[in-house]
């Protein structure tokens, strides 16, 4: 029988304490919409076909399970496009939509740590908070260490 190891392509070993990607979630709309950034170049992602899932946004009284769910499936339409782990995020809400800490607890147990929580303006057009959550996102997630 014979052994092999998987490497990745910088022949680096994985380390699951190295932060991965921060990315952006909008929760201005009926349906959340999630970003990355890299380099300050943001892009909504979506799912791959066949695999795509709906965000919708919960109401205000909506349990905490509800929240939950609406995080791990945005960090699961991260991973799924990035083929990275998502650790970090910045969230855009409207005004009165939920308070932080119900955000970031259920953040928090959906694998996300949440970085910041940001009202965007009324006139921001569509997709527009996601991808600006997701580059504050990127400035201020924390950095892999080089080897």
């Amino acid at each position: 029988m014979k052994l092999f190891q998987i490497e990745e392509p910088d022949g680096s070993p994985t380390d699951p304490d190295t932060p991965g990607v921060a990315i952006g979630i909008d929760l201005t709309g009926a349906q959340a919409h999630v970003a990355v950034s890299v380099g300050g170049n943001a892009v909504i992602v979506a799912d791959r076909d066949g695999f795509e899932l709906d965000l919708p946004v919960p109401a205000l009284k909506a349990a905490d399970a509800d929240w939950q769910r609406l995080f791990e499936g945005a960090r699961l339409r991260a991973e799924r496009a990035l083929a990275q782990p998502a650790t970090h995020a910045v969230v855009a809400i409207r005004k009165g939509l939920i308070k932080a800490e119900r955000l970031r607890t259920a953040a928090e147990a959906a694998g996300l740590m949440l970085l910041e929580i940001v009202m965007p303006r009324p006139f921001y057009p569509e997709n527009r908070a996601a991808c600006t959550a997701a580059i504050m996102a990127e400035d201020l997630a924390p950095r892999r260490l080089a080897p």
